[in-house]
């Protein structure tokens, strides 16, 4: 989806693992300034990989948004509020029920300034003792995104009742109230 209203406006992107990328797309889509979010793989070494590929674990790609969004509206600081309160940041093997390599989360920096805002996040975050394991989400540098097939783009729109219904047996829903006491 692309709501650029003034073409002039500057913008950044921001790039997200957290486990599937259905999960990932409305709560920032959700937000003035958010310009587009894109489903894709990235931080393999595989160019233009399937999602099948992908999902094998051979292409080192793990499932992810980009987000073109106007940081005069939304601050990056926000973006990653958004991120952090979708994912269990303690879980390096997945997220939920879904297991395995391509469902880890990370953060994918784009600037120095990125990189560094990523940091003090995740440093709040473990310092806020809102959980009882460590924060392991890796910061790591932006590399190659590749976009998903067209079919996992804006999901939750074109198969509302199979998203809702996915979230829900997922765990992810619950794991969001008790941690952050919002869906």
């Amino acid at each position: 989806m692309d709501r650029l209203s003034n073409e002039s406006a500057v913008t950044e992107l921001a790039t997200f693992a957290g486990g599937c990328f259905w999960c990932m797309v409305k709560p920032f889509h959700e937000w003035p300034g958010v310009v587009q979010v894109v489903s894709g793989y990235t931080g393999g070494h595989k160019a233009n990989p399937t999602y099948e590929e992908v999902c094998s674990g051979t292409t080192g790609h793990v499932e992810a948004v980009q987000i073109r969004f106007q940081p005069e509206v939304i601050p990056y600081e926000r973006i990653l509020e958004v991120f952090w309160q979708q994912i269990d940041p303690t879980d390096e093997g997945g997220q939920f029920c879904d297991r395995g390599p391509s469902y880890r989360t990370a953060i994918f920096y784009h600037s120095e300034a990125q990189r560094q805002g990523a940091e003090a996040s995740k440093q709040a975050l473990e310092a806020s003792g809102r959980f009882h394991k460590p924060i392991v989400t890796p910061i790591l540098p932006a590399g190659p995104f590749y976009s998903a097939e067209e079919y996992h783009q804006d999901f939750y729109r074109k198969n509302p009742d199979r998203y809702h219904a996915y979230r829900r047996a997922s765990g992810r829903d619950a794991f969001i109230q008790k941690h952050w006491c919002r869906i």
